[in-house]
């Protein structure tokens, strides 16, 4: 669903341009073929839009932030780009969908429309960001819970993988004294981290530790892909997107 979303809202941004979508997973890209909807990589989104004649690109990232997975999808188009001189006029590239201190406000605010109903006086907001092992995205992150932060003193998040993890939010939530809490994912699809890490039955799970703290639990289990204003953000960086990976940067 968070991907037919984010689907619509391209194709309503650019009307009569093709929308072709690619995979840097080659785990996802393989369970997909195997449920008959094949996707190819970059070099395949890349190779079909020049068939269909396209000279301008737009390679827009679908990543939250800026990590090790951007890193990678950077440079598989930089690659195809060196491989292929000349095929395409211009291939701008999208940052991801939180680089700004207005992108975290205009996402908090679609994220609090979104979850209003859920939400009394004293619940708080509990966020599940990934996270990355070797800390790439562990700044970016704390900038954007401070803005969240700044905004609502009842968001509380953490990352699955990174510094800032369950512990480090557990204290913050009995600090607090918050009995009620809505988890929700910051992740752009409410995949398995969502459904297991966070909201699973297990005992390990983000739901059930904070019930073994006696704290009360909704869940929100719907990714920033169908979170109405989320992908707006994206379809912006698009547009917006001056880095050419054609040609060489130069300082204006």
């Amino acid at each position: 669903p968070a991907f037919k979303a984010v689907d619509a809202e391209f194709k309503k941004a650019f009307p009569g341009a093709p929308v072709v979508w690619a995979y840097t997973s080659q785990i996802i890209r393989k369970k997909l073929a195997e449920q008959g909807q094949p996707v190819g990589g970059i070099s395949d989104g890349l190779a079909q839009l020049a068939k269909d004649g396209v000279k301008v690109v737009r390679v827009q990232s679908l990543h939250v932030l800026a990590g090790e997975e951007f890193t990678a999808l950077e440079r598989a188009v930089l690659l195809d780009v060196s491989k292929n001189p000349g095929r395409f006029d211009s291939v701008f590239m999208g940052r991801p969908m939180l680089e700004s201190k207005a992108d975290a406000q205009e996402l908090l605010a679609a994220i609090k429309a979104d979850t209003k109903s859920a939400r009394s006086k004293n619940t708080a907001l509990v966020l599940m960001g990934h996270g990355q092992s070797h800390g790439r995205a562990d700044l970016a992150f704390e900038g954007v819970y401070a803005v969240f932060k700044s905004t609502d003193k009842n968001i509380h998040m953490a990352t699955v993988e990174g510094a800032r993890n369950f512990d480090d939010m557990l204290k913050g939530l009995k600090a607090a004294k918050i009995k009620h809490v809505v988890i929700a994912p910051l992740m752009l699809v409410a995949g398995d981290h969502a459904r297991n890490d966070l909201a699973g039955d297990e005992d390990d799970s983000w739901a059930s530790q904070l019930k073994a703290a006696g704290i009360k639990v909704d869940a929100h289990l719907k990714g920033l892909g169908e979170t109405p204003g989320a992908a707006a953000i994206l379809v912006r960086h698009a547009k917006e997107s001056t880095d050419d990976l054609t040609k060489e940067p130069r300082k204006p």
